[in-house]
């Protein structure tokens, strides 16, 4: 845990030094108990501002795809943050179980819900994996959006990033109490996740910027004037 503390503020340094940061609602995310916050997922770092800024010093179990791991630094700072790796390619029941055991635990999980990185910075389509694991945890969600400041949506050194938290769903609605309604419920579930993510960005996107106006064209000489 220590090492969790030094590397955590470290990151909340960095973040702040090379980046415009700004957090929003934070104060949805519950410290007292076990939740799985479920953020769009835009570039390798977004964890790390996601719990940078929320700097809460619980420690998060992060799911993370196992290529990362395959960089020694990223790999290792992850894992200082509480990432395991998981195998996208393959149902990886093995991993989720023991996170949703955690889970049930106490500890709180990090997961992003489309599986990979957006292409082009919209949110993409959410998989089943993190509302499985609040479901089975008796845990609840909270949605969060990274929003970046860039005209391709995506991640550059000095930008400015938003990370906003938005209001948790109850685990009592994330629970599946009848096994044969299962994929019914976890498909409301995920839609409406999906729609408070879209609803955090409309409503806390980066004003695009105003397009410049084209000044008139000037009057030649000859050109004939309607108050004359």
């Amino acid at each position: 845990m220590v090492v969790y503390w030094i590397v955590l503020s470290l990151a909340w340094v960095l973040v702040h030094i090379l980046w415009r940061v700004e957090v929003i609602g934070k104060e949805n995310v519950p410290r007292d108990r076990a939740v799985v916050l479920t953020p769009n997922h835009i570039s390798d770092l977004d964890p790390v501002f996601v719990l940078a800024l929320l700097l809460d010093w619980s420690r998060y179990r992060i799911l993370a795809k196992k290529e990362l791991f395959k960089n020694p630094v990223i790999g290792w700072f992850l894992g200082c943050l509480g990432a395991v790796p998981i195998d996208r390619g393959k149902a990886d029941t093995e991993t989720i179980d023991r996170v949703i055991s955690e889970c049930r635990q106490g500890t709180k999980v990090l997961i992003f819900p489309e599986g990979t990185r957006s292409k082009d910075g919209n949110l993409g389509k959410l998989k089943s994996g993190a509302f499985v694991i609040a479901g089975q945890a008796g845990a609840d969600i909270v949605p969060c959006r990274i929003i970046y400041d860039t005209p391709d949506k995506r991640m550059h050194l000095f930008c400015r990033v938003r990370v906003c938290y938005g209001r948790p769903l109850p685990a009592a609605e994330c629970a599946v109490a009848d096994p044969r309604h299962e994929v019914r419920q976890l498909r409301a579930v995920r839609t409406r996740v999906a729609a408070d993510l879209e609803a955090l960005y409309a409503a806390h996107c980066f004003d695009p910027a105003p397009a410049p106006q084209t000044p008139p064209p000037a009057k030649g000489e000859n050109d004939a004037d309607p108050a004359c």
